[in-house]
């Protein structure tokens, strides 16, 4: 028997909303990971330099006067990541990371960069010796098999494979950039970072409160819930014929009374439905303690 004075404490009911809704957050964060061919550790970088930030940040709201070292200190002691990496990321100015690119990324460069490579709807045979994506793709990485890299390319859309002819061809659409793709990840970074950011604050405690309401309903078929979009759109266009003027006539006041202008306002509606997920036979924690390849 375990003693029960050696047994870690049972997690508090606000560090299990906590988690529950971390989760909330980082699920559609790793579904647009994997659609985009962005990999863990890009991620992982990402993640480190916004808790260290924000573990500085807070530092130093605290005390601004605190020492170099000290500061160091209190951010590895917030955060959890170790002095030394704490030191390195201060000392570089706490710059993004610039993100790594996933395998088949890598080999689509390759390939589409190099002259001596078929470019054509032609492409390279699947298997056998040089030149074929196989052998590309053994230049590329010895720790993934080629079919898996190929299956990954096909979902990003990279390439196309004639499986009659068993042969593999660079996708030219995917070598001219999707100005409206860029243009959505933009929009979901700062319509979803800003709506984060004042749930965040809200959560915090800051002042003054951020407005941030929801309404949500169970109980609805599919075409029910689908079928309210166009009430909320028309709310949607109240909003901004009667908001966009206000805004305007604002910015026109605080320029002509030569007040500080660096502050910036969001205002946004979102709608989400979907079926809820079916009920599954065990809990999702049971999933964890599957062997490695249960699930492939």
């Amino acid at each position: 028997m375990s003693d029960p004075s050696t047994a870690p404490p049972s997690p508090s009911p606000e560090h299990k909303a906590l988690l529950e809704a971390m989760q909330s957050l980082l699920a559609p964060l790793g579904r647009l990971a994997v659609a985009q061919g962005l990999h863990f550790d890009s991620l992982e970088a990402l993640l480190k330099l916004a808790m260290v930030q924000a573990a500085r940040e807070a530092a130093l709201k605290a005390k601004p006067e605190a020492l170099p070292h000290r500061l160091v200190s209190r951010i590895a002691t917030a955060t959890g990541i170790n002095r030394r990496e704490v030191t390195r990321l201060v000392g570089e100015s706490l710059e993004a990371p610039r993100p790594r690119p996933s395998m088949a990324l890598r080999l689509f460069f390759r390939w589409s960069t190099d002259p001596a490579l078929p470019q054509d709807e032609a492409g390279l045979p699947r298997q056998g010796q040089a030149p074929s994506f196989d052998a590309l793709a053994a230049l590329v990485t010895r720790d993934v098999h080629p079919r898996s890299l190929l299956d990954d390319m096909l979902r990003l859309k990279l390439v196309n494979w004639q499986q009659d002819s068993d042969r593999v061809s660079l996708n030219r659409a995917a070598l001219v950039p999707d100005r409206d793709q860029a243009r959505l990840l933009g929009l979901l970074g700062g319509n979803v970072g800003d709506h984060l950011a004042a749930a965040v604050d809200n959560v915090a405690g800051e002042q003054p409160r951020h407005f941030e309401q929801a309404i949500w309903a169970n109980g609805l078929s599919l075409d029910s819930a689908q079928g309210v979009r166009g009430l909320v759109e028309s709310h949607w266009q109240q909003l901004t014929q009667q908001l966009v003027p206000e805004l305007q006539r604002r910015i026109d006041h605080d320029e002509a009374d030569g007040a500080p202008t660096d502050a910036v306002v969001r205002v946004g509606m979102f709608m989400y439905s979907q079926r809820r997920p079916a009920p599954t036979a065990e809990p999702a924690r049971d999933e964890e303690d599957l062997p490695d390849g249960a699930n492939d």
